[in-house]
């Protein structure tokens, strides 16, 4: 990236803000006249002003490319294959396979506020990587650094999480019940009861039937 006194010195809050937030229908802009950050969302109606404005004024105006939803998932496999404790690692391992990973993901966490806590840092920090490699890849001028210094790459590699042998099939039930004796081991002792109500029902309602396909 470029550093010149004269130049504006950007928002960094609202810069990593717009990098992180990869909605279709949203779209940021750096003004490099005042360092600020201008957002316009496709279903307000108000933002076309703006959008106006941002089409006549020919080179005052960046487009922020947000990191990509397949990069922000990669960002969870290198946190959970950081992750020491075993029986949180595998419940995550699971979390983030399918559809609504990034929300099972932060479900799990929530039950581990050090470990919640220390993904927040590791985010960050990865989000701080790209939006460094992103400028420097565009030729304008910045008023000065960005305020979070020179990151340095996590030891855990950037490549696809290796599941382990049978997490799919037989090998996932009994991933599943570990997780679920992990569970009941966190339960305050009032809670025990109606834990273990619950799944005396559930045996003894035998194995459910699945639906029937549309």
């Amino acid at each position: 990236m470029k550093i010149s006194s004269d130049a504006p010195i950007p928002d960094w809050s609202a810069l990593e803000t717009a990098f992180e937030h990869n909605a279709p229908d949203h779209h940021a802009y750096l003004d490099l006249s005042n360092g600020q950050v201008v957002t316009i969302n496709d279903s307000r109606p108000e933002d076309e002003e703006k959008r106006q404005l941002i089409s006549k004024s020919t080179g005052r105006f960046v487009h922020l490319d947000p990191a990509s939803s397949r990069e922000q998932y990669r960002w969870m496999e290198r946190f959970v294959a950081s992750v020491e404790e075993v029986s949180l690692r595998e419940r995550l391992v699971l979390a983030i396979d399918g559809k609504g990973a990034f929300r099972r993901f932060k479900d799990v966490l929530l039950s581990y506020p050090v470990e919640r806590d220390r993904w927040f840092s590791y985010r960050a920090n990865l989000l701080h990587i790209y939006i460094d490699g992103w400028l420097a890849g565009q030729d304008v001028l910045l008023g000065a650094y960005p305020p979070w210094g020179k990151p340095e790459e996590p030891t855990e590699p950037n490549v696809p999480l290796e599941k382990p042998p049978g997490e799919r099939g037989a090998g996932a039930s009994e991933t599943l019940r570990r997780t679920a004796r992990d569970l009941i081991d966190r339960l305050p002792a009032l809670e025990l009861p109606a834990a273990i109500a619950y799944l005396q029902y559930l045996h003894e309602r035998g194995p459910s039937v699945p639906d029937a396909p549309a």
